[in-house]
């Protein structure tokens, strides 16, 4: 039998060891991992786009204080 370093994932404050976990947890768990880092990855993404918006918006109010500028 082969000695696994223990795999520690804790959930809800317990502490359980992946590597006793059947193919149904380890694919739950899996999944979990996954979704960790997509949520990560969108939320980064959608701080990316909040910036972004401002910036237009930004040269937008620019562009349109340049004609209120030009009729005055």
């Amino acid at each position: 039998m082969e000695n696994k370093k223990p795999q520690i994932v804790t959930i809800d404050g317990t502490e359980y060891d992946a590597n006793d976990f059947n193919e149904q947890e380890v694919t739950y768990l899996n999944h979990c991992i996954d979704l960790d880092r997509k949520i990560g990855s969108t939320q980064f993404q959608l701080q990316q786009l909040m910036v972004g918006k401002d910036a237009f918006l930004a040269m937008l109010k620019a562009e349109l204080a340049k004609k209120v500028e030009l009729v005055n």
